[in-house]
């Protein structure tokens, strides 16, 4: 008998509301949980971020947007300099000037210079001397001629050459970045990946400019090994790093790779083959040569003040030109290159 008058009261309409239908309607409770009129009256039955997702729109869409737009997923950024790294290892035409130029500029040249130096007379040194500043010319022309040729050109005139290191470098891998994705034939899937712009940028960025500062730095230590190797006959005594060397080292061999970075990167973006990047993106190295025009005209040996107010313009024009560059970054644009 109590199972018939069960199915009686399960059969009833739901509109009835009568105080005895709710024993028997209380197991169907849970299927209009979902209402939202129950989660307001029954709280504990609800979690907290069921009442957080209750909010407005607008206001969650903005609180999720912004921490997006403003972090960069670093995991990300990695694997895309892993990819890179990997595709400039298997490429010969980047690997051989990346190796070549800094051997030849870093181990070869001061070698070379050093031996012919501590043969030279004084003849041409002393009328260089004239040219220079006085308080860079007082303590070479202190010293015994022979030493005098070995720190002059060791010292001074090859500073502005080493800056094409890091240039070169970073220039190199600046144009391999989107005309070799391109070559390659691999952009399309490079735009294609859960990436942001912004992510993307910053990868191809850091993937030519980490290993061009460390070349730098590697070849200088091997560059002061070398020239205080050669030249320890005739000087007797550790002359490299100067303070200049320090400063140039240290100060403008980022600088210059970034500014080499703010031009190439856009140029390779918009280049269709890696030649077409260098050959656009050549004239960065023009700075340098005005540099080193000035450095054998005796111009720019003014020490440590010039040296660091050239790295300040450097880094000036790097960050400009990088922030221009991103904000300018998309792959619309890139995409209409191919």
């Amino acid at each position: 008998m109590a199972v018939t008058t069960f199915r009686s009261s399960s059969t009833t309409s739901s509109a009835s509301i009568g105080p005895s239908s709710a024993p028997l309607r209380r197991p169907s409770r849970s299927r209009m949980s979902i209402s939202p009129s129950k989660l307001a009256c029954c709280p504990e039955r609800t979690s907290r971020p069921i009442i957080a997702s209750s909010r407005p729109p607008p206001l969650s869409a903005n609180s999720t947007a912004a921490p997006r737009e403003d972090s960069m997923n670093w995991s990300v950024i990695g694997a895309i300099i892993r990819k890179d790294l990997t595709a400039v290892r298997r490429s010969k035409s980047v690997m051989l000037p990346m190796l070549l130029v800094p051997t030849l500029l870093l181990v070869v040249l001061p070698l070379v210079l050093a031996l012919v130096a501590s043969r030279a007379g004084s003849d041409g040194i002393q009328h260089f001397l004239d040219n220079m500043p006085g308080k860079l010319a007082e303590p070479i022309a202190k010293l015994p001629p022979r030493q005098q040729m070995v720190v002059l050109v060791n010292g001074y005139l090859l500073a502005p050459l080493f800056l094409i290191v890091p240039l070169m470098v970073s220039a190199v891998l600046a144009a391999d970045a989107f005309a070799g994705e391109k070559e390659r034939r691999t952009m399309e899937g490079l735009l294609h990946l859960p990436v942001s712009d912004r992510e993307l940028y910053v990868g191809k960025m850091l993937v030519s400019f980490v290993p061009a500062v460390m070349i730098s730095w590697i070849g200088f230590v091997v560059f002061a090994f070398v020239s205080n190797a050669a030249a320890w006959p005739v000087m007797h005594r550790v002359f490299i790093p100067t303070g200049t060397w320090i400063v140039m080292i240290v100060w403008m061999t980022p600088a210059v790779a970034a500014l080499g970075l703010g031009i190439m990167v856009r140029v390779s973006a918009r280049a269709r083959t890696t030649q077409e990047a260098n050959q656009l993106g050549g004239t960065v190295i023009l700075p340098i040569i005005v540099l080193t025009l000035g450095q054998a005209t005796g111009l720019l040996l003014a020490g440590l003040p010039v040296a660091i107010a050239a790295g300040a313009i450097m880094w000036i024009l790097a960050l400009w030109l990088n922030k221009r560059g991103a904000a300018r970054f998309s792959r619309d644009r890139l995409a209409m290159t191919m």
